[in-house]
């Protein structure tokens, strides 16, 4: 009954075909190492997202005068709506941790270059989409921190010549941050952005699946293949690391499930201490900082004395990872055999991308606005520089074959 029931499906749908191309009959490298847990991770947090989203809009009323009342209610009088709240808001930053630990393996493993760099884009179209939804979200608790955070975030587009004051204007939608602003943050959030959000999911899956995952050694295991067409150093996906991506689901779900019991704010990093009281345009916070996941970015903008200036340079720290396969020259990809240099300025670069996440949440002190000054300058010579270093630098013997 079953058989025929598939059978029925299959003529009308190709669904086994999916689960062959995708799963079943997928190879992917059999060296995975830890940091390959985190794309299934993103994933499992995109549900979590999702699916805790739709709860919280039940309760949730998306008005000036209602918003911060509605949070309230759902934190108080909802049955598990403190848990749905705190699965959401912690589901926030643990999306960011999973992505951008995600985006240091491709650095190490050099997983954004050819034949992957529509990969890497629809990669990178994600981030973009997640750091727009992440910033629509943010309003809606209409705390303080969120009215003031946007009120600063909305205010660098004045900051464009001729056309930036219209276009501020036209994106609050009012004069001044108000109820308006809110609604059209709530519809882009709930509705627009999701949407965007999982047709690149879908690309970015699509894309890698043609052309094949990358692998700790860089080593492409499609040129080495049995008699029946399958890379003799390939396992399918299914059921081999569907099965172990279990064992990084269970151990990522314990530290998930601590911090959403036990630090569901994580000292105001998570969720700022400001943000429990109501919003008020008449009442400036002591210090207005973004949330841990902007950090970086904002530290960047900060940096830079010149207003304009400050959002170029934070716009080109975003809009250079995009160009990011083309400046690396080395003739290897994973930086198990990159020279030196190479292995050094990654993990620098990782370091400093830390140090400017942490400024970017600190007062902007003349100490910490230098430190930031010379963190930026690290940050783009990471990748202006890559073409020089990356080229002529020695590197080691790539093997035929992955290693394990």
């Amino acid at each position: 009954m079953g058989s025929k029931l598939l059978t029925w499906v299959d003529e009308r749908f190709p669904l086994t075909k999916m689960w062959e191309e995708h799963l079943s009959k997928y190879y992917a490298p059999k060296n995975f190492n830890f940091w390959y847990f985190f794309g299934s991770l993103a994933l499992l947090v995109l549900v979590n997202q999702l699916l805790t989203g739709v709860w919280l809009t039940m309760s949730y009323v998306p008005s000036a005068e209602g918003a911060f009342a509605s949070v309230e209610y759902i934190m108080r009088d909802v049955e598990y709506g403190w848990l749905i709240r705190y699965l959401h808001s912690t589901g926030a930053s643990a999306f960011f941790v999973v992505v951008y630990c995600h985006m240091f393996r491709a650095l190490l493993y050099g997983s954004y270059r050819k034949p992957r760099e529509l990969v890497w884009i629809f990669g990178m179209a994600i981030y973009l989409a997640l750091m727009a939804e992440a910033f629509m979200g943010y309003l809606l608790p209409w705390g303080q921190m969120s009215y003031w955070g946007a009120q600063v975030i909305i205010s660098l587009f004045g900051a464009i010549p001729v056309i930036g004051p219209d276009l501020q204007q036209w994106i609050r939608g009012d004069y001044l941050i108000s109820g308006i602003t809110l609604n059209r943050f709530f519809a882009l959030h709930v509705v627009a952005l999701p949407i965007v959000i999982l047709g690149l999911v879908v690309m970015h899956i699509i894309a890698l699946h043609e052309v094949g995952s990358n692998n700790p050694d860089g080593v492409e295991i499609k040129k080495n293949k049995n008699t029946d067409g399958v890379p003799v150093d390939g396992i399918p996906f299914h059921p081999y690391y569907t099965v172990k991506d279990i064992v990084g689901v269970v151990v990522f779900l314990f530290v998930f499930c601590g911090v959403v019991f036990f630090f569901p704010e994580m000292g105001g990093f998570f969720l700022e201490h400001a943000n429990f009281e109501q919003a008020n345009s008449l009442k400036t916070p002591e210090h207005i900082a973004p949330v841990w996941y902007f950090g970086a970015f904002y530290a960047i903008l900060r940096a830079v004395p010149d207003k304009l200036l400050g959002v170029v340079a934070m716009g080109a720290a975003i809009a250079i990872l995009f160009v990011l396969p083309w400046l690396d020259r080395s003739p290897v990809k994973s930086w198990r055999y990159k020279g030196l240099i190479s292995k050094a300025c990654i993990v620098v670069f990782g370091l400093n991308y830390i140090l400017l996440t942490w400024l970017g949440t600190q007062p902007a002190t003349g100490l910490l606005t230098n430190i930031a000054r010379v963190a930026t300058l690290f940050y783009f010579a990471f990748f202006l520089l890559m073409p020089f270093y990356t080229r002529f630098e020695k590197t080691k013997t790539v093997p035929e074959r992955v290693t394990g």
